[in-house]
């Protein structure tokens, strides 16, 4: 820590600090203006746009991962380096700079979150179901081969039937991911609750604010519950 010029004395009085501003600010949460009609359609919102940005992009990431993955890429000269550069591309940029290009072109609004949030769900379930898919027995990736299938035949017959479940899990994660995502989304112009908490912030209703944290945490505490238990129930069905 010394190495790095951290003084812990500094960090836990700014701690201190942080509790004090939130108590003194922030308390007692405006608890009726997280229970309005408005906002309340704007978790719908939030929902929505989390479901289908997660959706669009792990459709996409599916075949963009088929193309980068060396052992069963159709073509290794020409889509595996395409592959490999829609994932990467997709995961070297942050949500936050997704939304700003989208929002640029697209104007602000659902539509922006949703395109960010699926650029942003290409990059992270790409890798993962890259990575699956290039761990696969090979066994019937040859047998297929043998036979003459072609390079689709044996995505479909040797592959899928080998990373269903874990495909599957992939995409319940993915879905969890971009549920958290989309508050960051929604703040930089995308809508939903992230909309709402940036217009409080802006007109400094801490109260406002600070219902509206809580909000999004038992939110994202439900997102978790439903994504563990969905992904525990495809567990129990291997």
């Amino acid at each position: 820590m010394a190495f790095m010029n951290v003084d812990i004395g500094l960090l836990f009085g700014a701690l201190g600090g942080l509790l004090g501003v939130i108590g003194t600010r922030f308390y007692p949460p405006d608890i009726a203006y997280v229970l309005d009609a408005g906002y309340l359609a704007s978790i719908l919102d939030t929902l929505q746009m989390s479901f289908l940005g997660g959706m669009a992009g792990v459709a996409l990431a599916i075949p963009l991962a088929w193309f980068s993955a060396w052992n069963v890429s159709p073509h290794r000269r020409v889509l595996f380096p395409l592959g490999r550069l829609g994932v990467i591309s997709a995961r070297a940029i942050h949500e936050t700079i997704w939304t700003i290009l989208f929002v640029s072109v697209l104007g602000f609004g659902m539509l922006a979150g949703v395109s960010a949030l699926t650029m942003f769900c290409i990059g992270f379930a790409g890798k993962l179901f890259s990575d699956e898919i290039e761990a696969v027995d090979m066994g019937p990736v040859e047998a297929m081969r043998a036979t003459g299938a072609n390079s689709l035949q044996v995505f479909l017959f040797a592959v899928v039937p080998q990373v269903r479940v874990a495909f599957t899990g992939i995409a319940i994660y993915t879905w969890d991911v971009a549920f958290r995502a989309a508050t960051v989304v929604g703040f930089f112009g995308g809508g939903g609750m992230g909309w709402y908490l940036k217009r409080n912030v802006q007109q400094l209703e801490n109260l406002r604010v600070g219902a509206i944290i809580l909000s999004i945490i038992a939110m994202v505490l439900v997102a978790e519950f439903i994504s563990g238990w969905l992904r525990a129930a495809v567990n129990r069905a291997k």
